[in-house]
């Protein structure tokens, strides 16, 4: 499996594809472990965000068992399998997959027309919060905690088993209903006794397809569809892991292409991100 790893991170110059480093299972597995009990450590450490969903009169799915996030890239020639992959996972319901694409190979010739540097940041802000500084693409995260390459779809099954053994995660239930003009957001209760929480609600829009044709750089006269892409972030409110509920005007987050949300509860910040402790998938219309 191939990534192009980001060059601020490993030195001035792009190191090109790598070969992942958990070609085994035992080598996988303790990797995986490792970080397990890094975000362990974390998980209760910051404030809990959450990016909303909405459903058209009925209530959205409200326990997944992962939260799947590719950063990819249109100027990345190593990223079309895992935007495959990441489609195949979308279909799932028993997983949230989202695409974030990300900014940082604009320069290489082609500038991607999706991407947002908030991604970018977002991706960073995880290796900042694993401690191993592993920011390239196409990178998968799953449940806010362990990374492979997005094109292993054997690595992000096995991810997702090591990752739901981990306390908490994918815990909370969250339900979204659209009703008329607004969306309509609960979140449960944490369930932990005595536990201080704080948290963030969000709200994300999501296109459930969008496809593009590449004019320039290594995809240059390809056309690639991109799936569950996030459009537009919104913070709602604060979360102190009591129950809650929130309403959000629709026009708050519609935009052009977007066809569905997704709500999620995160351990931590928008800085400082952590595991994923509930999260949520409908359309809008």
């Amino acid at each position: 499996m191939k990534k192009r790893r980001l060059p601020a991170f490993r030195g001035a110059t792009i190191q090109g594809r790598q070969e992942l480093p958990w070609h085994n299972a035992r080598g996988f597995r303790s990797s995986m472990m490792a970080i397990t009990a890094y975000s362990s450590i974390s998980r209760w450490s910051g404030a809990l965000g959450v990016c909303a969903i909405i459903a058209i009169i009925r209530p959205a799915h409200a326990d997944p068992r992962a939260v799947v996030e590719l950063f990819t890239s249109q100027g990345c020639s190593s990223c079309p399998p895992a935007d495959r992959i990441l489609g195949e996972l979308a279909k799932d319901p028993s997983v949230i997959a989202v695409s974030l694409p990300i900014d940082y190979w604009d320069y290489l010739g082609w500038k991607d027309t999706l991407a947002d540097s908030r991604f970018s940041a977002r991706q960073k802000a995880y290796s900042q919060m694993r401690g191993d500084r592993e920011v390239y693409t196409p990178q998968v995260v799953i449940n806010g905690s362990l990374h492979v390459v997005g094109s292993d779809r054997p690595a992000i099954e096995d991810a997702i088993g090591v990752t739901q053994k981990a306390d908490g995660v994918m815990s909370v239930p969250v339900t979204v209903m659209q009703v008329g003009k607004q969306i309509n957001v609960s979140v449960a209760a944490s369930g932990r006794s005595g536990a201080a929480m704080h948290g963030e609600v969000w709200i994300c829009s999501i296109a459930k397809a969008v496809p593009i044709s590449i004019g320039r750089g290594e995809n240059g006269g390809r056309q690639v569809t991109y799936h569950n892409v996030v459009r537009s972030l919104l913070k709602v409110a604060d979360w102190n892991g009591a129950s809650g509920s929130w309403t959000v005007p629709l026009e708050n987050i519609i935009r052009e292409g977007v066809d569905a949300a997704v709500v999620y509860v995160q351990d931590g910040n928008r800085d400082k991100p952590g595991v994923m402790l509930g999260a949520a998938f409908a359309p809008i219309h």
